[in-house]
């Protein structure tokens, strides 16, 4: 019988277990931080609970094994990582056993879509997988998602995977393809993870390192450093871009090579990020032969995004106050930044070790700011001499400070910058938090 460790016991981590078991593989698990709750989770599935703690424990637990799975959440410094490099057992991702799962299949693997970028990536997810269901195909949305692949893989009812691809999950990854996959853009993030910046670009890459040249790498026209890679990968290369490459802007219209594809008026949105992710999402159903070009302006229009992406809260005293807390890099914060004219931002959390001054970098946008969470010190310095800066120690307090410092027109804005990790679990629960805030600020300001 094969024998799978697993560590890391979160959502990804027990799926991962619990496919494995399923496979009928011997499991062992372990996590870093272990609770009742995870032995209670190892004895319903029959796997063995090992302590990782030391060096000895760590031996135990790698011992004849036939490989590890990681969770997402587990840095390649782990000692339980490097314990594994060091005695030869395979460290592999979930994505990546579950693509060797898939074309095992009697009838051979389905399609699968890949998506990643620094940004984006869960929006172009959707986005993509909208657009198979507009085409009557049943999809599923895994990887970076709440489903893991592995836990997917076996539904046989299922036409087509779009795989959102974290730098996490293509760390480790020795088979893993795609029929057609997004690099959407790159910038510095998961510094805290990824030991150096090319690091996180090289784990990028390899959403293309096992493309044939049957398959397509859809790349930003406007970043030539993903063009090249995509280049060398040896697939087909489609361009997309709000002004140039195959898939782009003409004429108020979203276009690619086989004509238009949908009126700027009939989209879901238009913030500019929208726009280049709906055309990143085109791109790979068309160009993966899985979609109608007629079938693509219906599709844009009924499309919901997920929350906290620039999701409007309400407008309150003439402002409208905006939720993205999804937004846990400068870069993501950035992109909320420009698509405003004016703005006050509310900005901070605890940072990955990135650098938050280009936070700053649109200036002539800033109505004002509040800084927040562990890591406002260096949201202030990032914004001194830019604009008026208040700090805030609650949610709370960055609410009031906004309102104070708004005025009619200017929108007020949540995008972080930072995770939520110093106030909050995740970024969902800080999105919420701030919704309430808003919700209750203005409700109590209106009944005095």
């Amino acid at each position: 019988m094969p024998v799978a460790a697993v560590h890391g016991l979160a959502i990804t981590g027990r799926a991962v277990a619990e496919a494995f078991t399923r496979r009928g593989f011997g499991v062992r698990v372990a996590d870093d931080h272990p609770t009742e709750a995870h032995a209670q989770f190892a004895s319903g599935i029959g796997a063995s609970i090992h302590d990782v703690s030391s060096a000895d424990g760590i031996a135990a637990f790698l011992r004849d094994v036939d490989v590890l799975v990681p969770a997402p959440g587990v840095p390649p410094g782990s000692a339980v990582i490097m314990a594994a490099v060091a005695a030869g057992v395979p460290v592999r991702s979930e994505i990546d056993i579950a693509y060797e799962w898939e074309q095992a299949r009697a009838h051979g693997g389905r399609p699968i879509l890949g998506v990643t970028g620094t940004d984006g990536k869960t929006t172009t997810t959707m986005i993509a997988a909208h657009l198979l269901r507009s085409a009557g195909l049943k999809v599923e949305e895994v990887g970076n998602t709440d489903t893991p692949f592995m836990a997917a893989v076996d539904d046989e009812s299922v036409d087509a995977f779009v795989v959102e691809c974290s730098s996490f999950r293509l760390q480790y990854t020795d088979l893993f393809r795609c029929h057609a996959a997004v690099w959407l853009n790159f910038a510095p993030d998961h510094l805290d993870w990824h030991p150096t910046l090319e690091h996180y670009r090289s784990a990028k890459e390899q959403v293309w390192a096992h493309a044939r040249a049957t398959d397509v790498a859809v790349a930003p026209f406007g970043d030539p450093s993903i063009v090249e890679a995509a280049g060398r990968c040896g697939a087909r290369v489609v361009t997309f871009g709000l002004e140039h490459g195959e898939y782009r802007v003409d004429g108020g219209r979203l276009v690619g090579p086989g004509g238009p594809l949908c009126d700027l008026t009939e989209m879901w949105r238009t913030m500019p990020h929208d726009i280049t992710n709906s055309l990143a999402a085109a791109a790979l159903v068309l160009e993966a032969g899985l979609v109608p070009v007629g079938s693509v302006a219906a599709g844009l229009s009924t499309f919901a995004p997920a929350r906290h992406r620039i999701e409007l809260v309400g407008t309150f005293g003439g402002s409208q106050w905006y939720d993205d807390s999804k937004a846990t890099s400068p870069h993501a914060a950035l992109t909320a930044i420009r698509a405003f004219d004016r703005l006050v931002l509310i900005a901070g959390g605890r940072n990955k070790g990135l650098d938050l001054s280009e936070l700053a970098s649109e200036p002539q946008r800033m109505h004002g700011v509040v800084a927040m969470g562990d890591d406002a010190g260096l949201v202030e310095r990032a914004f001194a001499g830019v604009c008026e800066i208040r700090t805030a120690g609650s949610m709370t307090e960055a609410v009031a400070h906004a309102a104070a410092m708004t005025g009619p027109g200017i929108p007020v804005v949540l995008s972080p910058g930072c995770t939520s990790y110093d106030w909050y679990r995740n970024y969902n629960e800080r999105g919420d938090d701030y919704q309430r805030t808003v919700r209750g600020h203005f409700g109590e300001e209106a009944g005095s």
